[in-house]
């Protein structure tokens, strides 16, 4: 719905203005489709505790309020209330920051104030032009909200400053109208995507995949997702060993075959390219090495952008025998200078869906013209950062360290100090403080790199999320054991840029992120010995808190760490199954503090629980996860928690982190409070909501 509108016509009347709605209403129906994955998407983000701001002048201020107004109160269906801020509305606010910071300030300042990496932005504009209206686009960008426009005639800035942007061709007046019915049909496609119930899967990593991609946003399939960084050859020779060499005391590998593929940014490249288009820029040197690397990526649907290097291609060299390493071989020497940014990689930028940066630390993410053309990106930006290499640019949506490197680049912020963390009291594992002391560096980090959020991969232990200034997510991997764990940080980060560009939370693109580098490390198992299963403790169920107590003092005597998690578990849900799963997963027995029947009433209402706390206990020791569980008939569990000093809180996602008081109470003994991945479409209220609409 782009084009001019005729300047200096009269305003249309009567029959003429109903003619005048004809042809914008016949293009409105080409954009059904847009506002259907508008609203799907915005279903995630409000149910998922995030938060719409909407913004606007005159008449357009109007229709912002109106949307607004529908997702707090309704539109059709009785349903849940939702974050949603009409930004003119609160006039104080307006008022005080047009007289001190200028009225181009007015909805800026206020998305700084209100908006949450992962949020939405919706902004109105006949003209696309309004300054006030622009800037709030812009401060949306840096914040790491997802911005969508409703405007005029295309192009206009407000179009180029935003995501998404749907636009109206005609008179101002026409262009309003049009705008209101695209407000209702953004709103029943909201209650809509509400309505529906997830699909029945297998909970595996492409069932999940194919729901995040079903809420594609803005055509990410058909733009391709480009990889910037260094990329390697890596080549396995792979024998038999059957004997020692007689003259020293190492193995003789017998018929190597070798077997070469792209390693790192190219393997980062190469996993992203599965039902994608993808790009790599990079720089391959003038030799064999290079030549075969190209090939090889280009043999997996890669397109290379390559700068070119006075240096050599590097290469890595494994020599391994029944899956394991003998040795290592590396080719390439130092990093040689780097070629000129091409007008072919600008372009390639300029149309990219989402951007990785996957720095191996040999010199491209120094590259200064190749840092101004990331700086300021309005797309998805992914950091996969490199001790060696340089700073990730600001503005990027993820930056993605491992735990080593989160603490080295902490450290070397703060004068060799790792951030984060507390002097251990004694009182609590080390656990709860490894945890703290991550999320710590990774806040940190963001600051100092300006970033809208850090996942810090811990290998096997999963991924911690920091966004804005919520609590941190934590994501724990599935097993796989006897994995190899070669190339699982690069899956991660490909597999973060793929969902961010189909338009995924950054915390969703992060739980989809482990478990794609979970799958990817079982499918490259190296033989060894299972370890035994940890035997879970004997369960128990008290309103005294006693024989928690006693399993936590055991656990920790062991070694072990203690994980509590807290709520009222009316009406079991495959939702709570996963979140307690989850946080078992943490550590190595998990106490459940549960609300009794009164402090149900008090927080709920008279008609909960609908299942008494004998009767909710008792189900959830069921639960493999769950090996104790106390009652308790305060407000919050604050006062167990006191005693049984559990060195990690975890709570699901569906709940506001910043409203969590048990995080100044973990605090006290160095624990840490965390946040779980939310479960779609699950929730006890929702059940009994559902139950009531269809009735006896």
């Amino acid at each position: 719905m782009s084009g001019t509108a005729e300047q200096g016509e009269p305003v249309p009347a009567g029959r003429d203005h109903l003619a005048a709605l004809a042809a914008p209403l016949q293009a409105l129906g080409a954009e059904v489709e847009r506002l259907d994955r508008w609203g799907r998407h915005l279903a995630v983000v409000l149910g998922a505790g995030g938060r719409l701001l909407a913004a606007g002048n005159g008449g357009s201020a109007a229709q912002a309020q109106h949307l607004t107004s529908e997702l707090v109160g309704r539109y059709r269906d009785d349903r849940p209330a939702f974050s949603a801020l009409a930004l003119h509305a609160e006039s104080s606010a307006v008022t005080a920051i047009a007289n001190d910071y200028g009225y181009d300030e007015s909805f800026a300042r206020q998305v700084r104030a209100h908006g949450r990496p992962g949020d939405v932005l919706i902004t109105l504009s006949t003209s696309g032009r309004s300054a006030n209206v622009l800037a709030a686009a812009e401060a949306a960008r840096e914040r790491g909200l997802l911005t969508w426009a409703l405007t005029g005639p295309a192009p206009n800035p407000l179009q180029a400053a935003s995501d998404d942007a749907l636009c109206v061709t005609g008179p101002t007046a026409t262009v309003q109208e049009i705008h209101q019915i695209a407000v209702h049909l953004l709103c029943a496609a909201f209650e809509q995507a509400l309505a529906v119930t997830p699909a029945t899967g297998d909970g595996t990593h492409a069932d999940r995949g194919r729901a995040v991609h079903n809420r594609r946003v803005s055509g990410g399939a058909a733009r391709p997702v480009v990889v910037v960084g260094d990329a390697l050859l890596d080549c396995d020779l792979e024998g038999s060993v059957e004997r020692l060499c007689p003259d020293a005391p190492v193995p003789v590998v017998d018929r190597p075959v070798r077997q070469a593929r792209p390693g790192g940014a190219g393997l980062a490249a190469a996993l992203a390219a599965a039902g994608r288009p993808v790009a790599i820029v990079t720089a391959l040197g003038d030799d064999d090495a290079g030549r075969e690397l190209a090939g090889l990526l280009a043999g997996q649907g890669v397109e290379v952008i390559d700068l070119t290097t006075a240096g050599e291609t590097p290469q890595k060299v494994r020599v391994t025998s029944g899956g394991r390493s003998l040795i290592r071989l590396d080719h390439g020497g130092p990093p040689g200078p780097i070629g000129l940014l091409t007008d072919h990689a600008r372009q390639a930028l300029g149309r990219a869906a989402a951007i990785l940066v996957s720095d191996y630390g040999r010199g491209l993410t120094a590259h200064r013209d190749l840092r101004q053309a990331l700086t300021g990106v309005r797309v998805p930006l992914v950091w996969d950062p490199h001790p060696r290499g340089a700073p990730p640019v600001p503005g990027a949506r993820l930056v993605t360290p491992n735990r080593a490197e989160a603490a080295q680049f902490a450290a070397d912020a703060d004068g060799a100090r790792p951030a984060g963390g507390r002097p251990d009291d004694g009182r609590a594992g080390d656990a709860g403080a490894g945890l703290a002391a991550v999320a710590a560096q990774a806040r940190a980090l963001a600051q100092r790199w300006r970033a809208a959020g850090v996942a810090v991969t811990l290998g096997a232990d999963g991924a911690v999320l920091v966004a804005g200034d919520g609590l941190p997510l934590v994501v724990p991997a599935r097993p796989a054991v006897g994995g190899d764990p070669c190339g699982a940080g690069d899956c991660f980060a490909a597999t973060v840029a793929a969902f961010l560009a189909d338009g995924a939370l950054p915390s969703e693109a992060v739980v989809e992120a482990v478990a794609a580098a979970s799958e990817f490390v079982a499918r490259h198992r190296s033989p060894g010995p299972v370890p035994a299963a940890s035997a879970r403790p004997g369960p128990v169920a008290a309103h005294d808190a006693g024989p928690a107590e006693a399993l936590a003092r055991a656990v920790r005597a062991r070694g072990g760490t203690v994980v509590a998690t807290g709520g009222c578990f009316d009406l079991l849900h495959a939702g709570h199954v996963r979140m307690l799963e989850a946080a078992r997963s943490l550590g190595d027995c998990l106490v459940l503090c549960l609300n009794s029947d009164a402090s149900v009433r008090r927080l709920k209402g008279p008609g909960r629980p609908v299942v008494g706390q004998d009767d909710r206990a008792a189900i959830l020791l069921a639960l493999a996860a769950v090996d104790a569980v106390v009652v308790f008939d305060e407000d919050t569990p604050a006062a167990l928690l006191d005693r049984l000093r559990p060195d990690i809180f975890a709570k699901g996602g569906d709940y506001s982190a910043a409203a969590l008081p048990e995080t100044a109470v973990l605090a006290g003994w160095n624990g840490a409070t965390v946040i779980l991945p939310y479960v779609e479409g699950r929730s006890t209220t929702r059940i009994l909501e559902e139950a009531a609409r269809r009735g006896p």
